[in-house]
């Protein structure tokens, strides 16, 4: 069974899908078999990064039903035989705004691809979407830049993970499903205050389900004293979200990385020995590391799509 990464954001514009296709090269060029998938839904560009600019099949073929298989629509990557790639979906109006139904048989297909690595490349922001993509892997990155908005935008993304997370763990049992489904919450503490007046368990069903939820920090284009403060970072999730934060690396502000971009390939390909590629290869050892003592998780999406989305 494939280990599946998820990379996401609080906010756009951070090098996210950069990252995740230098990673998911570099995990490649480890003789792993690597599946980048592009779920930056309604606004995917994984596939650029690797020149491919007119994919023959993409997300869309499978969310459409125009393919059975999500099999189907892997794309090789030239550049080296142990990476495939799904191109993400077009700007449409339907793949945007995918229907729980077609969420939920897409989560369920990428669990059944057959890799050693999937490396999924999540849609900025805190919709639903971009949660649960996020939420349906064994490990997750969040990635940043050293811009306090950046990182005010990745406190809030990963709080409304958490807190997502713990309502699926709720919303499947019917005796609070209905208390909970249409309420709109703030934090951890609110969904298990909700809970507790049906279950005495809350706090401890809480706590079981964050035990495992605990993102890996990518800070990209750092420069000079431009610095995250990763220590408070970190105290402010403990306290207020039940999860933990570790730093994974950091990735210089390196004209490399614009270069690369421009023509198309991945830095760690174009320019091996630059300052960002060397810090991506570094970050790639340490999930290498991270991966080896890999612990399976179960994510259940939630029985029903809430009306109301967590409040930021």
């Amino acid at each position: 069974m494939a280990t599946i990464v998820s990379v996401g954001s609080g906010k756009g514009g951070v090098g996210k899908s950069v990252v995740a296709a230098n990673l998911a090269m570099l995990l490649a060029k480890q003789g792993k078999r690597v599946v980048l998938a592009d779920l930056d839904v309604g606004g995917a560009d994984a596939h650029i990064l690797f020149g491919m600019l007119h994919p023959t099949l993409t997300l869309t073929d499978f969310i459409e039903r125009r393919v059975d298989r999500l099999e189907a629509v892997l794309q090789p990557v030239s550049a080296h035989p142990f990476l495939q790639l799904i191109p993400g979906t077009g700007e449409t109006l339907a793949t945007a705004n995918l229907p729980y139904g077609k969420k939920k048989r897409l989560i369920r297909h990428f669990k059944q691809l057959e890799a050693d690595v999937i490396m999924v490349d999540i849609g900025a922001g805190t919709s639903y979407h971009a949660l649960d993509f996020f939420l349906m892997a064994d490990y997750y990155l969040a990635v940043a830049t050293p811009d306090p908005t950046s990182v005010l935008d990745l406190y809030r993304f990963i709080k409304l993970a958490a807190i997502r997370r713990v309502l699926s763990a709720f919303l499947v049992r019917d005796a609070v499903s209905d208390a909970l489904s249409d309420r709109d919450f703030s934090s951890v503490e609110e969904v298990i205050q909700a809970v507790e007046e049906t279950d005495s368990h809350a706090r401890e069903t809480a706590a079981k389900t964050l035990e495992r939820f605990q993102p890996h920090l990518i800070v990209n284009r750092v420069s000079g004293k431009s610095r995250v403060n990763v220590l408070q970072l970190k105290k402010l999730l403990k306290e207020y979200v039940g999860g933990d934060l570790s730093m994974l690396g950091e990735i210089p502000d390196d004209p490399a990385m614009v270069r690369s971009v421009r023509t198309y390939l991945p830095v760690v390909e174009m320019e091996p020995t630059s300052p960002s590629a060397k810090a991506l290869e570094q970050a790639a050892q340490n999930l290498t590391a991270i991966l080896a003592r890999r612990l399976p998780t179960e994510t259940t999406l939630p029985a029903n799509e809430p009306t109301n989305p967590a409040a930021a």
